[in-house]
């Protein structure tokens, strides 16, 4: 299935119904009064966060949403039905922008989450509304209001507590299989990935996390050279991000720490805060490197790109040191998680 994260949609609720002027006629009642009912409403337009979808693309081919209007008011005290809501299913992590000013409207985090996109229009008053004892025969009566209409852009983020960055052939793909349930694509030449994949890492029952592979970045992203830079925005609700860096370049005249420091630069020139978020340096391929070099390796890497943070060494084709990583990982996420919950509240009655 074509992946999509970004279109544009017009919706339209549904103009409400107007009123009807109108007078009971039956026999023996010569005036029988007013008897126009209202119009009903319009239909509504909402969005539904729901979790079984993870891409935008049932909006890619059909842009134009329309609830039904409200039916005309009738004599005999009948009022108009209202119009039938429409529900458009988006992907969790959905962001609805009005598109002619870019004002964020409606943020989808939550599965099940509903919200409104536009509102009907009210139904007319009928005649039978503006009686009185001083006004025993209105013929007046008020058309239905307008739905609301609006042209909204859907982008998507996803919802991933781990974002995997690095080069294309880091073996960002490689490490996703090994670790999670993701299948994508691998093959030995750059730009493999040409989406966002999404895993869950099971660490024990009831204990897991998503993690997201990405497109590689190369130098120039934040300017629009590659893929990376068109995917960058779904690693800014991660928690953590891994750096994964080949260390054991096919091109002897590759140097890994400039393409790291490259990366890093890219990252910072498209997203300060995106910089700024927890970085683990993630040495990949270290079955391709003899076992005699990999310390000196690893160190002289970490000495030159002058990394602060944890640095983890594996391979992701033999899955040697992938363990220790994903517990770290689960570690820090559940710790996240635990600062980021509001404290408990104390009944006064216990307090110490």
């Amino acid at each position: 299935m074509k992946f999509v994260d970004e279109t544009t949609i017009e919706v339209a609720a549904g103009d409400g119904g107007s009123g009807c002027a109108s007078f009971r006629h039956e026999k023996y009642k010569e005036f029988g009064g007013p008897d126009g009912g209202d119009g009903g409403r319009g239909g509504h337009v909402y969005a539904l966060a729901d979790e079984n979808l993870n891409t935008l693309v049932d909006f890619r081919y059909t842009r134009k949403f329309e609830a039904q209007r409200g039916e005309h008011g009738k004599g005999s005290d009948m009022f108009g039905h209202k119009g039938e809501d429409i529900v458009l299913k988006m992907p969790v992590g959905t962001l609805v922008r009005d598109a002619d000013t870019g004002a964020l409207l409606h943020e989808l985090l939550q599965p099940g989450q509903l919200v409104l996109l536009a509102k009907g229009g009210d139904g007319g008053f009928g005649n039978l509304r503006f009686k009185s004892a001083i006004n025993r025969a209105p013929r007046q009566k008020t058309p239905g209001h307008p739905g609301q209409r609006f042209n909204l852009q859907l982008e998507l983020k996803l919802l991933a507590d781990v974002g995997l960055l690095g080069l294309p052939n880091a073996g960002k793909s490689t490490f996703i299989t090994a670790v999670s349930n993701a299948r994508p694509k691998i093959a030995d030449y750059p730009f493999t990935t040409l989406h966002p994949n999404l895993g869950v890492v099971r660490v024990g029952p009831e204990k897991s996390f998503v993690i997201a592979d990405l497109p590689g970045l190369i130098e120039g992203a934040a300017e629009g050279a590659g893929l990376g830079h068109l995917f960058l925005r779904h690693l800014q609700r991660t928690r953590l991000l891994l750096h994964v860096v080949d260390l054991a370049p096919f091109d002897d005249a590759v140097d890994p720490v400039a393409q790291a420091r490259a990366i890093v630069k890219e990252l910072k020139k498209y997203d300060p805060a995106l910089h700024a978020k927890p970085r683990w340096l993630v040495l990949n391929k270290l079955d391709m490197v003899p076992e005699a070099e990999r310390a000196q390796r690893v160190r002289d890497f970490v000495r030159r790109f002058r990394h602060k943070g944890p640095v983890f060494e594996i391979s992701a084709l033999t899955r040697e040191g992938c363990e220790r990583l994903v517990q770290q990982i689960y570690q820090h996420i559940a710790a996240s998680q635990q600062a980021e919950r509001p404290p408990a509240e104390i009944d006064p009655r216990f307090e110490p």
